[in-house]
């Protein structure tokens, strides 16, 4: 559905270009949350929200999402496996931010190729 389209390899390359800014001198709150806590909510989030903005999304296909989700959080984590546990500084909550996005961008394709 989409972790085997060239957008999907794109957005791992962007991710890539930009490890460095999880190598940098951490300079988090200490009460912030951690960069896998962050990417694991920012990618709910728009994950729900791709879902109630299609509503005409069958149970197969919600399931093709979750599963194509889950393969997408494995390939994240084992990218940002040495930083997971740390506490994201504001430069790395907006990259994650943004490849959440990113990512909600790549399912309203695959949705619109989907319901076509």
């Amino acid at each position: 559905m989409v972790t085997d389209k060239p957008g999907y390899e794109h957005l791992i390359q962007f991710l890539t270009e930009h490890l460095a800014l999880f190598t940098e001198a951490n300079t988090s709150q200490p009460d912030a949350k951690s960069i896998g806590e962050l990417l694991e909510e920012r990618i709910a989030e728009q994950i729900i929200t791709l879902c109630t903005q299609h509503t005409e999304l069958e149970v197969n296909h919600r399931s093709m999402i979750i599963r194509e989700v889950d393969g997408i959080m494995y390939d994240f984590q084992e990218v940002l496996s040495s930083v997971l546990e740390q506490p994201a500084t504001p430069a790395q909550a907006e990259l994650l931010n943004e490849v959440a996005l990113l990512i909600k961008n790549l399912f309203d394709s695959a949705v619109a190729d989907l319901l076509d």
